[in-house]
């Protein structure tokens, strides 16, 4: 099953729950505000940052979005005013995300007060790190960002290169304290023990990392081991990933969006998440779908483990990605 295929019977099929069934009256009545009506989500501090965020905010990154597209600068500032008018105050991109910041920078101006803007850097060692910063202050239209992250922490060595005399680190601690970045933090998707690593040798605010069902099965998961880190040092932790791309909605496996967020959002620790959005009805049913979230009791969270774990290889695809 497809994820276009998924989101278009989404609204009119039934959603089992980890065994909840919500009838598909309820859901269409529920959501027929969702395309005129700003939702309403659930705020939560975001680790140490101190700083309240809607569970949801809008990823700025996919092959598929229009904001990491060129050409595509009216689909991507549809998407962008809609995600305002929705409630969404949490803003990711990337400087390797295409023109995601430029097209961010033609809408958020204005808003900048209200809304919570992070991006990311490949890049590894403090010149580097200082340059793709002002580049995206520049193409972001702002002169300071809310977090700045060091992207896909994957490798030993890179920590042996960020944490170096000339490393990211020296980089980041300049750039906090010249307040053109209110907080730190890491990304990664590939090696957790990396993660959890570079969490106990630096007090970042903010990790973002993959929390789906799926990854859970991976002989090498993601949480609990650094959920359970960031939770002991207050970190911030985001999650990604949430479906997989729609590769959890692939038969036998979750059957709606529904699921795989409130899992997510379910896990201990686990603050916010960034989803992305193709088009903009795809972006007003992930904020519906955040507004009625629900927390999973450990009985419902293991059913949904249990429909993924036939699926997990072809789902944590992204594991590879360095």
């Amino acid at each position: 099953m497809t994820e276009k295929t998924t989101r278009r019977n989404f609204l009119l099929t039934s959603v089992a729950v980890a065994g909840s069934i919500v009838g598909a009256n309820a859901l269409q009545t529920d959501s027929s505000n969702a395309a005129t009506s700003p939702a309403t989500m659930l705020e939560r501090v975001l680790g140490r940052t101190g700083v309240k965020v809607p569970i949801f905010g809008l990823g700025c990154g996919s092959t598929k979005m229009p904001l990491s597209q060129k050409g595509k600068e009216r689909e991507a500032v549809a998407i962008i005013e809609r995600a305002l008018e929705l409630g969404i105050r949490y803003f990711d991109t990337a400087a390797s995300y295409g023109p995601s910041e430029d097209y961010l920078g033609k809408v958020l101006p204005p808003h900048r007060s209200n809304v919570f803007l992070a991006s990311k850097t490949y890049e590894k060692n403090r010149d580097g790190v200082w340059r793709e910063l002002e580049r995206s202050l520049k193409r972001l239209k702002t002169d300071y960002l809310d977090l700045w992250q060091l992207h896909s922490i994957a490798f030993p060595e890179q920590l042996k290169t960020i944490f170096s005399p000339s490393g990211a680190i020296k980089a980041l601690e300049e750039i906090q304290q010249q307040k053109l970045v209110r907080f730190v933090g890491i990304t990664g998707h590939r090696e957790p023990d990396v993660m959890i690593e570079a969490l106990r040798r630096y007090s970042f605010h903010t990790t973002l990392i993959p929390v789906n069902a799926a990854d859970k099965h991976h002989p090498r998961p993601y949480f609990p081991g650094v959920l359970e880190v960031a939770q002991k040092q207050n970190v911030g932790v985001i999650a990604m990933k949430v479906p997989a791309y729609g590769k959890l909605f692939q038969a036998g496996g979750l059957t709606s969006m529904l699921q795989a967020f409130n899992y997510s959002l379910s896990q201990p620790g686990v603050h916010c998440c960034i989803i992305s959005a193709d088009h903009v009805k795809q972006l007003e049913e992930n904020a519906w779908i955040a507004s009625i979230f629900r927390q999973l009791n450990d009985t419902e969270l293991a059913a949904i483990e249990e429909r993924t774990a036939k699926i997990w290889q072809d789902t944590t695809f992204y594991r590879s990605w360095g």
